[in-house]
């Protein structure tokens, strides 16, 4: 019987020490393990969001590019070539640009600060002048609003014009605006285009306080530095 009794209480030490909890090392272990978890994701994040910076710094090269390789080809602004029945005739896809007013053709583009421009504008025939002559992809066709290029962000791309030469708020004469930035990205664009300053230099941004509408690029700068709580419309010279 007391045989049977040790035997039976070892087997109950045993079973606890089987259910004993993790050692100071497996804990150790865990947690570098998680650390590295989550450092792999912080990581992943900040590539993702350099990715898109790059990309927005990419898109405004290739409307900037695309510009000047139009003017060196028609001798032409895109956009303020008259009636649009002159770049019909050209064929192939100029046949989708839609008709333009006649008095267009003055050398100067007139694009308003605004993400929703007219169907029939110099702003729609700009964007579908590029792409008829393959310096951009897109459709043709697209006018107003839909003829816009998304960015990186989800915002949209657009030129605006600011002929006011007392203001300091926008850079003189053209320019090509992205929205829905957040403060963090535009900063970084900033910093790798101009001169850090959202107020003055080629690149000018206006705030937003969220990134649910597109906001239009306003005279009145952003002052001061970026803030990362904001969203913004990033402009950047043309010409």
């Amino acid at each position: 019987m007391l045989k049977r009794f040790f035997m039976k209480s070892k087997s109950l030490r045993s079973s606890r020490k089987g259910q004993a909890g993790f050692t100071l090392v497996e804990i150790a272990i865990v947690l570098v393990i998680i650390g590295l978890l989550l450092g792999g994701v912080l990581k992943g994040q900040e590539l993702i969001n350099n990715g898109k910076v790059k990309s927005a710094i990419a898109d405004t090269n290739a409307v900037i590019t695309a510009y000047n390789s139009y003017i060196d080809r028609y001798r032409a602004i895109p956009g303020d070539e008259g009636d649009a029945t002159v770049l019909n005739n050209r064929g192939g896809p100029w046949a989708g640009v839609t008709a333009t007013a006649a008095t267009f053709n003055n050398g100067v583009l007139t694009a308003a600060a605004s993400f929703a421009p007219a169907a029939v504008s110099e702003v729609t025939t700009f964007w579908q002048s590029l792409r008829a002559a393959g310096f951009l992809s897109g459709n043709v066709a697209s006018t107003g609003v839909a003829a816009l290029p998304f960015n990186a962000f989800g915002g949209l791309t657009n030129i605006v014009v600011n002929t006011a030469a007392a203001s300091t708020g926008m850079p003189l004469g053209l320019s090509v605006c992205i929205s829905k930035v957040p403060g963090k990205a535009a900063a970084q664009m900033e910093v790798q285009l101009d001169d850090g300053n959202p107020a003055t230099g080629s690149i000018r941004s206006t705030s937003a306080a969220n990134a649910t509408a597109h906001t239009a690029p306003a005279i009145a700068p952003t002052t001061g530095i970026y803030s990362e709580d904001l969203f913004y419309t990033v402009c950047r010279s043309i010409a």
